[in-house]
């Protein structure tokens, strides 16, 4: 994946450096990256950043995970399908997609999710004025649905990683088991076939057709 990592960081640094040239442009390059649960994203995005910012003596990229726009534990025991809410936490309907944050402000402020107490933080993640790329990184930042599919329209590029389901089974049932969110290993797959792979094909099937798409890899071919 090494290779993958320094194409997309090139492309990235590409289109920062048309933006420079561009005086009427805005300041900040934004890079919606997207994908199933399990695809890898969290994994390119900080490599493509390291990437980006072993090129300059400062930083110039960040990863900005939009998992700070869940909905909070108190509004999902608001809801009259309160124990399905938890069940599919990281369904589309389980975030806040009408919560907005103005990415071409100087300094940014963003929320943060909290996975110690499972409950997003306001304003969490602070974007220092210096940095010139963001890379946005959730599983619904290229869907055809409202207001989602307004993201597009915000972003300079879109990148959508793919990955075999069965290998996102594995990988989401680990991160499970790692978390705490599952003691075993029959319920860690459980709640993955029952939560994340549904999600995946959500994302799938109402995917807007990326710039962009990286199919990740095998973990054992590593």
């Amino acid at each position: 994946m090494e290779c993958v990592y320094r194409t997309l960081a090139s492309r990235a640094l590409g289109i920062y450096q048309s933006r420079n040239n561009d005086k009427c442009a805005s300041k900040r390059v934004i890079i919606a990256l997207s994908g199933p649960p399990g695809s890898g994203k969290s994994t390119i995005a900080s490599a493509v950043v390291t990437h980006l910012n072993s090129q300059t003596t400062e930083p110039l990229a960040i990863t900005l995970p939009m998992d700070g726009f869940h909905y909070p534990k108190a509004y999902l025991n608001s809801l009259p399908n309160r124990e399905e809410a938890y069940a599919r936490r990281g369904a589309r309907w389980t975030f806040n997609a009408a919560c907005k944050t103005d990415v071409q402000k100087e300094a940014l402020y963003a929320p943060q999710f909290d996975h110690a107490v499972g409950d997003p933080v306001e304003n969490g993640t602070c974007v220092s004025p210096d940095i010139s790329i963001i890379m946005l990184e959730a599983n619904y930042l290229s869907c055809n649905i409202a207001p989602w599919s307004e993201i597009v329209d915000y972003v300079d590029d879109t990148w959508f990683v793919d990955v075999d389901m069965e290998i996102a089974k594995q990988r989401v049932a680990r991160r499970h088991l790692a978390s705490g969110i599952e003691s075993t290993w029959v319920d860690a797959v459980r709640r993955a076939e029952n939560n994340d792979l549904p999600n995946g094909m959500d994302i799938r099937t109402h995917l807007i057709k990326p710039a962009v798409v990286v199919q990740s890899g095998d973990d054992s071919k590593n």
